[in-house]
């Protein structure tokens, strides 16, 4: 059965609008994808006597979620009674990292976070906070590979999303043939500040995986040159 993937907003009220409105991003603390964005810190959140979850009030606060649905489990909570928590993790590495007592995500009131499951960085504004993603992995002799999934046909190149698995980028030119390969690397030398002979590209698991290797950059660069990107 397929994985059910679900982005959750709060009412419009709560949404924020104008340059005045603060946005935390939350990332999951195992694979540091992103998982939350609200316009509070959860650390000022209350939380439940029982776990010690953070109880995110979504009548209150935005509450954007990228979670996958991981179904419901019957807790037993003292003598003769029962919680039902409605199980939801993150998308790239399916770590529980949140729960709600309600079946239905929309008209679920409260977000229930997992403690110790989410970082506050803010890797946007804050990249050099932020763990690397294991996408992005040092090699030896000093190497570093990228790897990166292609969204081909689009009206230009850019970087559309940084997560655990991948880097997403968009190319003009259909994958299938060598056209997408050169634009693939003069764009991505353009994000990184390299040469053509500084980069290699090569074939991932199908046409539209790469592995990009990069000399004379670490990780921790070439991570923050992509959050920069997006």
């Amino acid at each position: 059965m397929p994985k059910r993937t679900t982005h959750t907003y709060s009412s419009e009220d709560a949404a924020p609008d104008g340059p005045k409105s603060d946005l935390f991003v939350y990332y999951c603390k195992y694979c540091a994808s992103h998982v939350l964005i609200t316009d509070t810190r959860l650390q000022k959140m209350p939380r439940r006597k029982t776990d010690g979850a953070y109880v995110l009030d979504k009548g209150k606060y935005l509450a954007r979620l990228n979670v996958t649905q991981a179904g419901k489990v019957i807790l037993k909570r003292g003598e003769g009674k029962v919680e039902r928590q409605y199980r939801m993790n993150c998308n790239s590495c399916e770590l529980l990292v949140c729960y709600r007592s309600v079946e239905d995500p929309e008209t679920a009131p409260f977000i229930y976070v997992v403690d110790g499951a989410l970082s506050s960085v803010a890797a946007e504004t804050n990249p050099q906070d932020a763990p690397v993603p294991p996408c992005i992995s040092q090699l030896n002799g000093g190497l570093v590979q990228v790897a990166i999934e292609v969204e081909d046909r689009a009206q230009r190149s850019a970087i559309t999303r940084v997560n655990a698995d991948d880097v997403r980028v968009s190319v003009a030119a259909p994958a299938s043939n060598g056209e997408a390969n050169n634009e693939l690397l003069e764009f991505m030398g353009k994000v990184l500040g390299l040469r053509m002979q500084q980069m290699a590209l090569q074939r991932g698991w199908n046409n539209k995986s790469k592995l990009l290797l990069v000399e004379d950059l670490s990780a921790r660069e070439i991570y923050e040159k992509l959050l920069e990107a997006v």
